[in-house]
């Protein structure tokens, strides 16, 4: 039922995210422990990780449970599932806004945190009522674990999603919670080196993207990209609020591009010297992906970008010579 170097990780996590931490096995088992426990009978949720998605379809089969999305009405609804930063994007969403919102009802504000770990954001600070982190991914660091986090605000819910833990058997295990109990030792340097490079490397990229195609910026010609997305390229909405006001560590190591076309975002992840093609994300190493890849549907131009620690100027010589190489070439590669 308790296992030490579990425990010792559960307590890390609790001290560092202000509230009470339970470990799954995965983040999927997490959202789905966070469903059993609130058996929510209207859930709103706008875009996001598709698995999020495939666990409410799958919890909500013959119950009968409605699902609307953030701007709508929140009518029969329990839960307001906000992912922020979002994925892929990197962009990031206004806490106190949807707290308030279903506050007003009565329900409560889960908020996937996971592309901003401590000490990035801190939604209990915004009306957060649980937070879920995906442990494999900035929380692990070293792409070599997986495993899930909720954190509740007092120990009664604790102990009911600990004993409904029991029941269903979706405990972290033993390696996996040593692998992030070592991890953790490390992400107050891991997690700001990260959020720094990827917001340098998406502004320099933003600055591509803003190149006329007949011009160029820092060696590569204007057109190869069209879009870039991530929270410090956020602007301040209508009510006044912004990124930072919410972000108080740093931005998402995690933001995306889109490209030229559909051919180049199928190339430039295997054109790269220190970025990983890889759908999973988090890591010390920079990985890069074609979205449409893991997650059918997505724009094919669309390339999700994860930063590691490495030295942000060689990261911008690789991508530099990859985006040259596509625009001589037409990803002819």
């Amino acid at each position: 039922m308790t296992q030490g170097v579990r425990s010792r990780v559960e307590r890390v996590l609790s001290e560092i995210n202000g509230g009470y931490a339970i470990a799954y096995g995965l983040g999927l088992a997490a959202i789905n422990a966070a469903f059993t426990l609130l058996r929510p009978r209207g859930i709103a949720i706008t875009a996001g990780y598709h698995g999020t998605h495939n666990v409410i379809q799958t919890y909500g089969r013959d119950r009968g449970l409605k699902v609307v999305d953030l701007d709508d009405d929140f009518e029969g609804v329990d839960i307001c599932w906000v992912e922020t930063p979002l994925n892929p994007t990197g962009e990031a969403r206004n806490l106190r806004h949807y707290a308030d919102k279903i506050h007003s009802r009565g329900g409560l504000l889960m908020v996937d945190a996971t592309f901003a770990p401590p000490p990035l954001q801190y939604p209990f600070k915004w009306g957060a009522d649980i937070i879920m982190h995906s442990a494999s991914k900035y929380l692990g660091g070293h792409s070599d674990l997986l495993g899930g986090v909720l954190i509740v605000k007092t120990l009664e819910e604790w102990g009911k999603l600990w004993a409904d833990r029991i029941v269903f058997g979706s405990v972290m295990g033993s390696l996996e919670s040593w692998l992030l109990l070592r991890s953790l030792r490390t992400l107050h340097l891991r997690i700001p080196r990260q959020s720094a490079n990827a917001t340098a490397l998406a502004r320099w990229l933003n600055s591509i993207a803003s190149t006329p195609k007949v011009q160029s910026f820092d060696g590569v010609t204007g057109g190869v990209i069209k879009k870039v997305w991530h929270s410090s390229l956020q602007s301040e909405d209508a009510s006044g609020w912004s990124p930072t006001q919410q972000m108080e560590g740093g931005h998402s190591p995690t933001f995306a591009i889109l490209l030229e076309s559909a051919e180049f975002a199928s190339s430039l992840p295997f054109s790269l010297k220190y970025f990983t093609p890889a759908t999973s994300l988090g890591g010390v190493e920079s990985s890069i992906e074609q979205r449409m890849r893991s997650s059918p549907g997505e724009d094919p131009r669309l390339i999700r970008i994860s930063v590691g620690i490495e030295d942000v100027s060689d990261l911008k010589q690789d991508m530099r010579a990859a985006l040259r190489a596509l625009s001589a070439t037409g990803a002819k590669l």
